[in-house]
């Protein structure tokens, strides 16, 4: 279960991760200016397990994998919204972070809710309010992508 961080239509790469910081290499120091241009707490507050749900077209902007790559290393247990930019959408199954697509979720769970999802069946457990949403599953390649923690590692066990 992890608590909800929710945020609106739009969120760009940039917001996530501001482009001033593209320059820093040490990965600790990238992780605490994460979101901070829309949400300057969420580096300090969120914890392994915690849940983004967005409105429209998340992640739109530039095609950096870095983007979702952070949300991860993060904690980020999952990313809900209705839908997502078309590079941000392949860059999180390139590097293992689930994302859901979901409008009834994006428009019912609010700030601070406390939300299960299943990964292999689209579900979405509202325990806040108690609520279940459905996302469209994803297909088992798609699956195994995520359990072997992106592409590299499904490659690895593939071989």
């Amino acid at each position: 279960m992890g608590r909800v961080y929710k945020y609106g239509n739009n969120i760009d790469t940039y917001a996530i991760i501001p482009a001033r910081y593209f320059n820093i290499t040490e990965p600790k120091e990238l992780l605490r200016h994460v979101m901070e241009d829309i949400d300057k707490d969420f580096a300090n507050n969120v914890k392994r397990g915690d849940i983004i749900v967005a409105g429209e077209n998340f992640g739109s902007g530039s095609s950096r994998e870095l983007v979702p790559l952070v949300l991860k290393a993060k904690g980020i247990k999952a990313v809900i919204a209705p839908t997502f930019s078309r590079f941000f959408y392949r860059n999180a199954f390139n590097i293992g972070l689930p994302i859901l697509e979901s409008e009834e979720a994006s428009k019912k769970i609010d700030e601070g809710d406390e939300v299960n999802v299943n990964l292999k069946t689209g579900r979405i457990v509202n325990r806040t309010k108690d609520e279940t949403y459905q996302a469209e599953p994803y297909p088992p390649f798609m699956q195994e992508l995520i359990e072997n923690d992106g592409l590299v590692g499904y490659v690895k066990a593939k071989n």
